[in-house]
């Protein structure tokens, strides 16, 4: 059985972890991943409010992770 404040934790280091180890789907993991990868290339590259999504993005990842699991 899966731990759900670990699945948050593991969604804070890189979104997809937790899905992944809450057993959501590795699809599902996969695609949050590349999500934040593309989300963070972005604001990383441009001076724009594209930062915030990805914190937002993020934030809804640890979320989805914890409820999921617990």
């Amino acid at each position: 059985m899966a731990n759900a404040i670990l699945a948050a934790i593991l969604s804070l280091i890189l979104p997809g972890l937790g899905q992944i180890y809450g057993g959501q789907g590795l699809m599902k993991g996969i695609g949050f991943i590349i999500i934040a990868l593309i989300l963070n290339i972005i604001s990383a590259s441009t001076y724009s409010v594209i930062w915030l999504i990805s914190i937002i993005f993020t934030l809804y990842a640890i979320y989805d992770a914890y409820v999921n699991v617990h």
